[in-house]
């Protein structure tokens, strides 16, 4: 595996699965936080203690992997570009914080990308497992044997109290966080999800945009996750997300219905103004693609729009960010030409597919 491969493809392998309550759904997540007990944390660390930890963790998983997985590509963010790295943050592979400790930062990914294991983030390790659709149960499963094989070669920094020891306070105890990417444009068209998330708040979970805390939910994507971390069980916290998930699932799926039954000339007039703009535009801005986006897709997942598949959105909403245009530019792009070339790549993409 090439890292051309893992920045060039808008689409990582998993993506293309269906997986359970897709149209809604759209992956689930498990990530556990990890540090190692002979090394002081990577947010105060040396870049002497940062480089040790870096060649420990290298040293002890080159050319292995947890059973079922294919070896792990050991990427060194001192060795990208500005812009792949930017590209493996719009592909969830990465967080924007790694990039901040490029100097002394690397990630490890599985063939299909579904398994990421960033090195010297806030944590020594930030181990990522993703599903397609509603399936965190399989997620939990795989960041389990990812952290037991890990832990094979390596001693944890485990507190028996207070369970795991990581830089935030907030990840103490399991180190773990559940999160499921959720499509919800009919709740927020409606106005039901301002209604929803105080409540959701209360019940521990919080939500937020596409690319986690801080992010904008750009086309209508939200990213619902616990705060929780200790005094519970790995199996307790995805069954309370599990929970709250499946109704809102629920409620989702009944906006739909109740913009169809009352509001269907006006829903499908929305859907279709959107497409004609991502089909037409000569330029267009990040927000306006993301919300047009949004629209097409709800117009294929209740069946207004045919002859597309989800996953042509799916690849859309990455493509069209700002890593990815100047990435396949091969060039720094001001603004406006990157709303330039995102629009004639959505043209251009539509096209392909309308005549396949």
């Amino acid at each position: 595996m090439s890292l051309e491969r893992f920045v060039t493809d808008a689409i990582s392998p998993w993506m293309t699965e269906e997986g359970p309550d897709s149209d809604i759904v759209l992956s689930s997540r498990i990530r556990l936080a990890r540090n190692l007990e002979q090394y002081i944390f990577p947010v105060v660390a040396s870049l002497e203690t940062a480089s040790h930890v870096l060649n420990e963790l290298k040293e002890k998983t080159a050319g292995d992997s947890p059973e079922g997985v294919d070896p792990l590509e050991y990427i060194a963010m001192d060795e990208l570009k500005s812009t792949e790295k930017q590209v493996l943050v719009e592909k969830h592979l990465i967080s924007p914080n790694l990039t901040d400790y490029s100097n002394h930062g690397a990630v490890l990914l599985s063939n299909d990308e579904s398994i990421s294991i960033m090195v010297n983030e806030e944590d020594h390790l930030r181990i990522q497992c993703l599903s397609p659709g509603f399936q965190l149960e399989k997620a939990l499963d795989s960041a389990n044997a990812i952290d037991d094989w890990i832990e094979e070669k390596v001693k944890y920094a485990f507190d028996e109290k207070r369970g795991y020891l990581t830089s935030c306070p907030t990840n103490v105890g399991t180190g773990m966080r559940a999160s499921v990417m959720m499509h919800l444009p009919a709740l927020v068209m409606t106005q039901r999800l301002n209604r929803i998330i105080p409540a959701i708040n209360q019940l521990g979970l919080v939500v937020r945009g596409i690319y986690g805390e801080g992010s904008e939910a750009l086309g209508n994507i939200f990213q619902i996750s616990n705060q929780i971390t200790l005094g519970k069980s790995e199996e307790d916290i995805v069954e309370e997300l599990r929970g709250v998930v499946a109704q809102l699932i629920e409620q989702e799926r009944a906006a739909r219905n109740s913009l169809l039954d009352h509001s269907r000339i006006e829903l499908e007039d929305r859907i279709y103004r959107s497409f004609g703009v991502l089909e037409n535009s000569r330029i267009i801005q990040s927000k306006e693609a993301s919300k047009c986006l949004s629209d097409v897709r709800l117009g294929i997942d209740l069946g207004l729009i045919n002859g597309f598949s989800r996953n042509i959105l799916n690849e859309l909403m990455i493509l069209t960010q700002p890593g990815f245009l100047q990435q396949y530019a091969g060039d720094t792009l001001g603004p406006n030409e990157r709303d330039i070339r995102r629009a004639a790549l959505i043209r251009e993409r539509l096209k392909l597919e309308h005549n396949n």
